[in-house]
């Protein structure tokens, strides 16, 4: 069922010249007698003809059907008028929002999340939307759903570790919105219908694991953030040294430099303030 255009004409050119003529003209003819049962029934055929006004909106198509065979669609605005006994169905090609509820599934390492969407869509084709489903915008709403729950599905809440390159719910919006639009759009299209963008609206973990994935992202932050702290102590410690013995301050053997370097470490890497113990006597 593809979309063609429908048979109709000017409706102010109907209304102000066509109709009047004739009916004036088919009405002289009955008040004289002349060709009586003829003029008759041309009057009754005219002003049957009066119900073949109907209006378009801007962005609105009129979908007609003559005995239930589809007969064309309408998309030029203004009074229109077409033959009377065509059934006329509005359809709105207008871009609309839908926004689907949080629906709770298990991501592609079985942990339950809950996530939602929201879909930009529009009629692109009136006889498939108005044929080839029963309501189309029910279709749109749980085709919708049906793509996010088996994308969610497909892809894990967070990447594995920070150095890998999978995608992730989380981690790569941009790329997760393409491929939803790609997903719904192969299920809308063939009702006629567009998808112009897609994005998650809501993503977060299942109440029943927020905690402990919270704490999981808390204890991942923490390890990333000691292995910084590492890394930048070591370097000071080996600069110490180095200048150390560069400038002749102090001649260290291994075990006290073993010490200066565990004191250092102590100090840089502790998460409170160091205390400090003078010692006023020999070196050693």
């Amino acid at each position: 069922m593809n979309e063609k255009k429908g048979f109709s004409i000017n409706g102010y050119l109907a209304f102000f010249a066509v109709l009047p003529v004739l009916q004036l003209g088919f009405g002289s003819m009955v008040l004289n007698q002349i060709l009586l049962p003829l003029s008759v029934f041309c009057t009754v055929v005219v002003l049957v003809c009066w119900g073949g006004f109907f209006m378009v909106q801007p962005n609105q198509a009129k979908v007609m059907t003559l005995f239930g065979s589809y007969v064309g669609t309408e998309k030029r605005n203004g009074l229109r008028w077409t033959i009377p006994f065509f059934m006329r169905k509005t359809v709105s090609l207008r871009v609309r929002n839908f926004e689907s509820a949080k629906i709770k599934v298990n991501d592609n390492l079985g942990n339950p999340i809950e996530i939602a969407t929201i879909v930009v869509w529009s009629v692109t084709d009136s006889a498939e939307a108005m044929f080839e489903v029963d309501d189309y915008e029910s279709y749109v709403t749980i085709q919708s759903e049906s793509a996010l729950r088996n994308l969610a599905s497909s892809y894990s809440y967070d990447p594995q570790n920070e150095d890998s390159s999978d995608i992730a719910l989380r981690s790569h919006p941009q790329q997760i919105s393409e491929k939803l639009k790609e997903e719904i759009q192969e299920r809308l299209g063939k009702a006629g219908l567009t998808v112009h963008e897609s994005k998650i609206s809501h993503l977060a973990y299942a109440q029943e694991i927020a905690s402990a994935m919270l704490q999981r992202q808390q204890a991942t932050a923490i390890i990333a953030a000691r292995s910084k702290i590492v890394e930048g102590a070591v370097g000071m410690v080996e600069m110490a040294l180095e200048r150390l013995e560069s400038k002749g301050v102090v001649d260290l053997d291994e075990e006290r430099k073993a010490m200066m370097v565990s004191n250092l470490l102590v100090v840089l890497c502790g998460d409170k303030n160091a205390q400090p113990i003078v010692n006023s006597g020999s070196l050693y």
